[in-house]
């Protein structure tokens, strides 16, 4: 049992063994129930008061024991296990943050590939229009012209450009049936149409 407070003391900062292993059985399991109040996880307690003992140790000349040594061991629990709260905090906003950045990621891949297996299928279904609809709505819808421009450049009528785009719409919207709401968002995101 610890009775001499000045000697322990001076043993800690003398760096005896003996003393050191003393104090520590004297204090571990009441320093293991103090700190579990505040992490309130066992196996998280007893690392942190082993923690606080190593640094006894390891820092044994720099200690500054002003109260008694039970006050000092106590505080330094205290200490310990809310800075353990912060960073454990802390960590856990950091995990939260790059789960969310992980799930937007994913989501975004999925979103991408998703939008180029939809180009692709659009453009496989423009092809399968017959060359000269196929050549109108190229000329509508990726070049932006006006179908007055169109009849002109292919010398036809502005209502044959008309019934030729018609065509290649209902064809479309009957051949990509399934994709519409996803293609919706596409033309929506980049005008396509």
């Amino acid at each position: 049992m610890i009775d001499n407070q000045d000697r322990i003391i001076e043993g800690l900062k003398n760096g005896d063994k003996l003393i050191f292993e003393e104090v520590y059985r004297e204090y571990y399991i009441p320093l293991c129930y103090y700190c579990v109040k505040y992490v309130e996880k066992i196996e998280d307690s007893e690392e942190i008061v082993q923690d606080l003992f190593l640094r006894l140790w390891e820092k044994h000349k720099e200690l500054e024991i002003n109260s008694s040594l039970k006050a000092y061991l106590y505080r330094a629990i205290q200490n310990y296990a809310l800075n353990f709260l912060n960073k454990k905090k802390t960590q856990e906003k950091y995990i939260l943050f790059q789960g969310r950045l992980l799930n937007d990621a994913f989501d975004n891949g999925v979103l991408k590939l998703e939008e180029e297996e939809l180009h692709t299928i659009l453009k496989h279904a423009i092809l399968r229009l017959p060359e000269k609809r196929r050549r109108i709505f190229e000329l509508s819808r990726f070049d932006g012209l006006q179908y007055g421009t169109i009849a002109g450049q292919l010398s036809i009528s502005v209502k044959t450009v008309e019934a030729q785009m018609t065509k290649a719409l209902k064809y479309l919207r009957v051949v990509l049936k399934d994709y519409i709401p996803a293609l919706t968002i596409i033309v929506l995101n980049n005008t396509i149409f």
